[in-house]
């Protein structure tokens, strides 16, 4: 089963505001507590694009695998401030062809985000167009122990 879970922490090294690790089926990203939008979403953006240009996880959109290296369209995950989104709301989660896009509420700490984006992302893997490819197991969103051929 794939996981992405958001957690704000005090534990991230110093002069760090974001961490990100992958394990089989997981990815764990670490926000540093009591930071503000306009402080972590330069530092998540710049995680994320490390991230997926290393990871093993990749989208099916309409019968194509998308991967960080597809030249058309590079797989991607960017946050971006949304003022149009409110609190109540707080994340909105836009996607085409390997392009991820998480609109947010821009007034939302690192902590509001944590609690806000776990379940909006849980719904959009649930989608079954993702998977990952971890020590050549092919890993999905069904359940846990299962594979893809």
């Amino acid at each position: 089963m794939l996981r992405v879970v958001y957690e704000a922490t005090t534990d991230i090294a110093p002069g760090r505001l974001v961490q990100i690790q992958e394990t089989r089926g997981r990815v764990s990203v670490k926000l540093r507590q009591g930071v503000t939008a306009d402080e972590y979403i330069p530092q998540l953006n710049a995680a994320l694009k490390d991230f997926v240009s290393q990871c093993s996880w990749f989208q099916i959109w309409r019968g194509k695998i998308i991967s960080a290296n597809s030249p058309d369209s590079p797989l991607t995950v960017q946050y971006e401030a949304d003022s149009n989104v409110d609190r109540k709301q707080a994340v909105q989660i836009r996607e085409h062809r390997g392009v991820v896009r998480l609109h947010i509420c821009p007034d939302l700490t690192s902590e509001e985000l944590a609690l806000a984006v776990n379940k909006p992302i849980e719904l959009f893997l649930a989608g079954g167009q993702w998977f990952q490819l971890w020590q050549g197991e092919i890993v999905t969103m069904e359940e846990p122990g299962s594979t893809a051929a």
